[in-house]
């Protein structure tokens, strides 16, 4: 087994899923600002130390995704945040994508930047304690997008960023998300994601990526937020397991999917039914932002200096999608 394939593996081992705390300095003012907590460089490292160094991290997290900012910060300790993260015994990793931008033809679409100057910057992130990356690619869906042109231009652009990953050393992240925004049923949410997610895997082997060297961070199949349609977690977990099992090479081993924008309680529940019905050799798991985070940090805001009270939030939380990691998750234990 290659390096990297061992990196992904321990990423995803048993149990343990992905902290993606990647907020970009905007985004993470944006969660503070909702929370009444004044957004400056000391406060988003102290809410991110808090989580880093609590019980959870050791127990439940393989890896951890870090934004320019904060793999660069020192910790109250004198330790890098890539040396505390190690320490908990997961993988520091690093967002490298410069965010979606207006696609050229398609002006409602988006189209991911940051491949310009990359390969040095994948050095100066090893270099700081990075064994993996992750890039975003976005789409949306209406009546007539996703385009052609954003499904191929993204696919591309993930596939050079995974050329430049491996090449560097370390595991990439693909993460194409198709949105929930929109009023579109969950049968074309399952269409346009098989589309999506099949056109990233033609440009990932026209690159000749080791595939088991990789991690997807995909959505569920879950309808437009703007749909009206209610389904079931267990109709959420069979067209999703449908769709990843037509879609996915069987070399691809750890598959960790995205919150975007499910509750907590949401997110945690429709894993738990995929693993329930897992009959692949996929590892299901997750790469949570909000949905491991927001408890802690609505708790955190009251009192930032009660790390005690924060981390025992962020451990349960952690613990609860840890179960649904591995389909034992139940409600009743959201109580305990």
């Amino acid at each position: 087994m290659s390096e990297i394939e061992n990196i992904a593996k321990q990423m995803v081992a048993k149990g343990k899923g992905i902290l993606a705390a990647d907020e970009s300095t905007g985004t993470m003012t944006k969660r503070l600002d909702s929370v009444s907590v004044k957004s400056t460089s000391e406060n988003r490292l102290k809410f991110r130390e808090t989580l880093f160094s609590a019980q959870g991290m050791k127990d439940y997290i393989g890896g951890v995704i870090l934004y320019d900012e904060t793999i660069k910060q020192k910790t109250s300790s004198g330790k890098t945040i890539p040396e505390l993260i190690k320490s908990f015994g997961s993988i520091p990793g690093i967002k490298v994508d410069t965010g979606a931008k207006v696609l050229a033809g398609s002006p409602e679409e988006k189209i991911t930047e940051g491949l310009d100057g990359l390969r040095d910057r994948l050095n100066k992130y090893y270099a700081l304690g990075a064994r993996f990356a992750k890039w975003r690619a976005v789409y949306i869906i209406t009546d007539k997008y996703p385009s052609q042109v954003s499904i191929t231009t993204n696919a591309h652009a993930l596939a050079r960023y995974s050329a430049l990953v491996q090449e560097s050393g370390m595991v990439p992240i693909v993460e194409p998300e198709v949105l929930m925004d929109g009023n579109h049923s969950a049968d074309i949410c399952f269409k346009k994601t098989s589309e999506v997610i099949k056109k990233c895997y033609e440009e990932l082997n026209l690159f000749k990526i080791d595939l088991k060297g990789t991690i997807l961070k995909p959505n569920m199949i879950l309808p437009g937020t703007n749909s009206g349609q209610k389904i079931s977690s267990k109709e959420i977990a069979e067209l999703t397991l449908k769709c990843l099992k037509e879609s996915v090479p069987s070399e691809v081993f750890g598959i960790a999917f995205l919150s975007g924008g499910q509750t907590e309680i949401e997110a945690t529940k429709n894993l738990n039914e995929i693993n329930k019905i897992n009959d692949t050799n996929f590892v299901f798991t997750y790469s949570y932002g909000r949905a491991l985070q927001q408890s802690a940090l609505k708790y955190w805001s009251k009192n930032i200096e009660d790390i005690a009270g924060t981390q025992k939030i962020f451990n349960h939380r952690a613990e609860m999608c840890s179960l649904a990691s591995k389909g034992e998750w139940s409600e009743t234990l959201e109580k305990a």
